[in-house]
């Protein structure tokens, strides 16, 4: 039986690299998208040669419909099917607050957060449709808690929503949904190390035990936070 495919946005660092490295052990082809590919090339090679799957990098701009088409016709030219999305591109915001951030960041965040996995979902529909495959979304914890002036989580709740109502509309067609929600991760996503922080390594391992539970089992949410440290 041929390995399933899965094709990861924002495969170039973080947690989308950390899933790919997963998902590879876990005996998945990898398909890897980003903005660039010199980076995703050279994790296709590790790839490769340590767990001996296929693995190819693809370039895509997320906020574009046509890239976004582009690549899954790619994918499948390439695999021969696709079994499995992870939506998972993203970016923050420099400053704090509607009061302290820059409004043309905003659009920025709102194409790439909100958009971007709506486009990535709607372009690998039909192929998803034919293998009953399984549809993963990067929301975070910020989408389901209150934070001061949170342009960021207000992208995040707007992904929660889009996940919780992607399951109503696919229900019954065999593919699966899953939303995965990390608490503060650290990652090049911040310019400075974050205290008390989860690894990508511990959202991958959330990511594959979603991917990896039977036909019969859909894990609808996954929201992962580290553990609070003891206090002496």
């Amino acid at each position: 039986m041929a390995n399933p495919t899965l094709l990861i946005t924002g495969a170039s660092t973080g947690i989308g690299e950390a899933s790919a490295r997963h998902a590879a052990q876990a005996g998945y082809n990898i398909a890897l998208a980003a903005r660039s590919t010199k980076r995703l090339e050279t994790l296709a090679e590790t790839l490769d040669q340590e767990y001996g799957v296929q693995a190819a990098a693809f370039t895509c701009n997320v906020q574009s419909w046509e890239a976004q088409e582009q690549l899954v016709v790619a994918v499948v030219e390439h695999f021969g099917a696709l079994d499995a999305v992870f939506a998972n591109a993203g970016r923050g915001l420099e400053g704090r607050g509607y009061s302290g951030s820059d409004p043309e960041e905003w659009r920025e965040v709102l194409l790439t957060n909100v958009l971007g996995p709506a486009l990535t979902v709607r372009a690998a529909m039909a192929e998803l449709k034919k293998s009953r495959g399984h549809i993963l979304i990067t929301g975070s914890v910020a989408g389901r808690r209150v934070m001061p002036g949170s342009f960021y989580g207000a992208t995040k709740s707007a992904v929660q929503s889009m996940a919780y109502n992607l399951r109503e509309e696919v229900k019954g067609s065999g593919i699966r949904v899953t939303l995965i929600e990390p608490g503060v991760v650290d990652t090049p996503f911040f310019d400075e190390p974050q205290d008390n922080a989860l690894t990508p390594d511990d959202i991958a391992r959330s990511v594959i035990f979603a991917l990896t539970q039977p036909k019969s089992v859909e894990v609808h949410d996954l929201c992962i936070l580290p553990t609070p440290p003891i206090e002496e």
